[in-house]
């Protein structure tokens, strides 16, 4: 027997054929996390210049180097290609991917929800995850479930870190309560050097008092150094405005303005300002008032604990996938299932 035959006989399924779409610092963590990985292979890889795919497999290490020394994968020989349509060139010619990351800044804030629909004027089928945060934008791909359940696309949405991971501990904790009073969720990000990861440290300042997605978009990269410098580097965050609140509201578990989101994003030190996490406090049947508190490892990086889960969620879609579920799903309502 060949070796897909040895595979069906053993009831081995083959690896799940991955896209990441977006390669700049978190993109690039995906594809770092997915060469570890057995059941899932990176195919493809977008930019905003070019893409590469190749069904057999990319050597994440080969598309990082192309990309930092050449600005884009589309430089990568043979199959890398370059154009000014990357997302929807791969899309139309990438015939054999079974689920994309979106590991894409949400800038402006219809972004994901545009890319969204060319996955569906396309006729592609499969499943997509992303790990984006604002309220609003969480609520513009809810409005497409009818299209998405439409189009055979099954979509896990807010499946990062927070959203995503803290908001799954949140949904479990509750359990234990009659009634949910309120949910905090508090974050530490510590990054070495903001240049690697400069969408997502835009989107952090577009919740800054004074600031917009739109201003934030427009800052240029000199005017970014210039508040990173007032601030010593640290953004301090409060009240965000972020998914995490309207995903545990569709869930069931608290009206969305029991949830609260806020932290510090320190730009210029690898280590966490603070320890990542989630309390949930709330009443038990027996009348008792008390807080379940998940702490993210102090260890665990950004990139970690988004692209992790982000691949956790992205087999749990394709399990509903394969069972013809299709439509728009949360970090609240599904569990990622661990990806060896």
């Amino acid at each position: 027997m060949n070796p897909e035959q040895v595979k069906n006989s053993l009831n081995i399924s083959p690896a799940m054929r991955v896209g990441v779409l977006g390669f700049g610092g978190l993109g690039q963590a995906a594809a770092k996390v997915l060469a570890g990985k057995r059941e899932m292979i990176l195919v493809a890889a977008a930019d905003k210049e070019g893409y590469v795919y190749t069904e057999s497999g990319l050597n994440a290490q080969n598309c990082i180097t192309t990309y930092n020394s050449q600005g884009s994968v589309g430089y990568l020989k043979p199959t890398g290609t370059l154009t000014s349509r990357s997302i929807q060139d791969l899309i139309e010619s990438a015939h054999s991917v079974d689920g994309y990351f979106l590991a894409l800044p949400n800038l402006p804030n219809n972004f994901i929800a545009s890319v969204a629909q060319e996955f569906i004027k396309s006729g592609w089928r499969g499943v997509l995850v992303d790990a984006i945060k604002r309220t609003s934008a969480v609520e513009q791909l809810l409005a497409m479930k009818d299209e998405l359940e439409a189009a055979g696309i099954t979509y896990m949405t807010g499946c990062g870190a927070t959203p995503g991971l803290l908001t799954a501990a949140a949904a479990l904790a509750a359990q234990s309560y009659a009634e949910i009073h309120k949910i905090e969720i508090t974050f530490g990000v510590g990054i070495a050097n903001w240049e690697a990861y400069r969408a997502t440290i835009r989107e952090d300042i577009a919740h800054m008092p004074g600031y917009s997605v739109e201003t934030a978009r427009a800052m240029t990269d000199a005017e970014v150094e210039a508040l990173l410098d007032k601030t010593n580097g640290v953004l301090t965050l409060e009240n965000m405005e972020h998914a995490d609140d309207v995903m545990l509201e569709l869930a069931g578990i608290c009206s969305r303005d029991r949830v609260t989101v806020g932290g510090i994003v320190d730009t210029r030190n690898a280590k966490k300002p603070l320890s990542t996490n989630v309390k949930i406090t709330g009443r038990t049947f027996e009348g008792k008032i008390s807080t379940h508190t998940f702490i993210l490892g102090d260890e665990t990086s950004m990139a970690a604990n988004v692209c992790g889960p982000a691949f956790g969620y992205l087999k749990a879609g394709m399990q509903l996938h394969k069972r013809g579920i299709y439509g728009i799903f949360t970090a609240a309502e599904i569990m990622p299932q661990f990806v060896k």
